[in-house]
């Protein structure tokens, strides 16, 4: 056996002889069955590792054989054996990586204009263009659930789904405050400015990930106001709702119906509610967590955008790229590899 896989095979036992004591036409089995998949790939590569390990026992027995055909077979395969033994334990290695259940989900993104005022309002919005044209070349689609507009052209917030192929687990290392240093258009002596914005990533949820009884929420409906066209302050589409038990407060007016409204933000607060309950319980774990890569805190700066320098500062690998113009214009590959092979190398040197 895999020195390093005897707590995940024990994880998939026990995901096994639970599933044996629940129905199949109940919720919860299917969320367990879920789960028992997503180990579907580690449990083939732990049993191949444990094929090629005996093969490996058994030619160095007929090495020591006094036949002399084993012997010479023995001879010829042991180096092919171990070379695969290496190779296969580095692949068993890499996925007792954590792997985020969430990862393929759609994100709902959220991004607020923090300390800063109209520079803040408009980092926002340059944060916004870049998740854009990044989910632009991915082939993701985005769509603006609700924003908030700054006199300035700006955002005081926008929270939008991004969907498509990997989308969560590819940016929820963006969650945390980004800072912004330079000079304001207005800034008539040159001085910099630093202004800040913040961004959460939540994995988009439905009712199969986290349940929600109506008798916890008040509904609110009202007039929209700011742009939206003509149905803006004619009808009450607009819509609040209250989750009494944890207080969130979700509001939503940019859609054309008071229907959609009220899905989009039973659909945010979804996502809210489940990222409560995940930092819930990462907090429970902390030690589990400390290969992660920042402590996963909103308030947490994790990267610096400096104009001045085009430099762009990711504070918590301590990597630094000089290219911060094509950054916001959508280049955000090359940086987000890093951070994920960052978390990747931490997480193996506690295996280790």
């Amino acid at each position: 056996m895999h020195p390093k896989a005897g707590d995940r095979l024990k994880t998939i036992k026990e995901l096994e002889e639970k599933l044996s004591t629940l129905d199949p036409s109940d919720r919860e089995y299917g969320k367990v069955a879920k789960v028992k998949a997503s180990y579907d790939e580690f449990l083939a590569k732990s049993n191949e590792y444990d094929q090629t390990e005996q093969s490996l026992k058994e030619y160095e027995e007929w090495a020591s054989s006094s036949d002399p055909e084993l012997k010479e077979l023995a001879k010829e395969e042991l180096p092919r054996l171990k070379d695969l033994l290496q190779t296969q334990y580095q692949e068993v290695l890499l996925l007792l990586i954590p792997q985020d259940p969430m990862k393929d989900k759609n994100a709902l993104v959220e991004i607020r204009g923090g300390a800063g005022g109209d520079e803040a309002a408009l980092f926002a919005s340059d944060l916004f263009r870049m998740y854009q044209r990044y989910a632009e070349t991915q082939r993701w689609k985005i769509e603006v659930v609700s924003s908030s507009e700054a006199g300035v052209g700006g955002l005081k917030e926008i929270i939008f789904t991004v969907s498509g192929k990997g989308v969560y687990g590819a940016l929820k290392l963006e969650s945390g405050v980004h800072r912004v240093q330079r000079v304001p258009t207005t800034e008539s002596s040159g001085r910099i400015h630093t202004s800040t914005a913040s961004v959460a990533v939540l994995p988009e949820t439905d009712e199969t990930d986290v349940t929600i009884d109506e008798k916890d929420l008040k509904i609110d409906v009202y007039r929209a106001s700011g742009a939206g066209g003509q149905h803006v302050n004619k009808t009450e589409s607009a819509v609040r709702i209250t989750h009494l038990p944890s207080g969130l407060v979700v509001t939503c007016q940019d859609g054309r119906s008071q229907i959609q409204n009220k899905a989009s933000a039973m659909m945010v607060l979804q996502s809210r509610l489940y990222d409560m309950e995940m930092q819930k319980r990462q907090s429970e774990e902390s030690e589990k967590r400390k290969a992660q890569i920042g402590s996963g805190d909103r308030s947490e700066k994790i990267r610096t955008y400096n104009f001045q320098e085009n430099r762009v500062t990711d504070h918590r690998i301590k990597l630094t790229l000089h290219k911060l113009d094509t950054i916001l214009t959508g280049d955000l590959g090359e940086l987000l590899n890093h951070l994920k092979s960052s978390q990747e190398l931490l997480f193996l040197e506690t295996l280790t």
